[in-house]
């Protein structure tokens, strides 16, 4: 009555599925710890936080097992809008870290989220007066 179906259905699995490279969990959180601390570099070297940029390319440098390419690409963005971007991206590379259990990049990811976070809050703070009105 019906005719049989002849092609193989999508939802088997492929005759050759071992011929490509897996990664473990482990691999690929580092690759993306790794990528989320690049992208921090990358911003960290436009403010021009040396010391900071420094100690962010050496876990990159361990996670990649080669050191990363600093350079100097100036996006011309004002200071605080990188200070926010660092922040969040900080925040990311915390996420993974403490997910795969790095305690020097999580130490690290949370001493710039700090420091961004001061940051911030210095360039958004309201200007006070250096005396009050009236006072003596």
């Amino acid at each position: 009555m019906y005719e049989p179906i002849r092609t193989k259905s999508v939802h088997t699995p492929a005759d050759h599925a071992d011929d490509f490279p897996h990664r473990s969990r482990e691999e690929e959180l580092d690759i993306q710890l790794a990528g989320h601390l690049a992208a921090l570099l990358a911003v960290t070297d436009e403010l021009d936080l040396g010391a900071a940029g420094d100690r962010i390319a050496e876990q990159v440098a361990r996670l990649r097992g080669a050191p990363p390419a600093r350079h100097a690409g100036l996006t011309d963005a004002p200071a605080l809008a990188l200070h926010r971007r660092a922040h969040a991206l900080a925040g990311r590379a915390l996420v993974v870290a403490a997910s795969r259990a790095d305690t020097a990049v999580a130490i690290l990811a949370a001493e710039r989220m700090d420091a961004h976070t001061a940051a911030i809050a210095a360039a958004t703070a309201p200007a006070t007066p250096s005396r009050l009105v009236g006072a003596l």
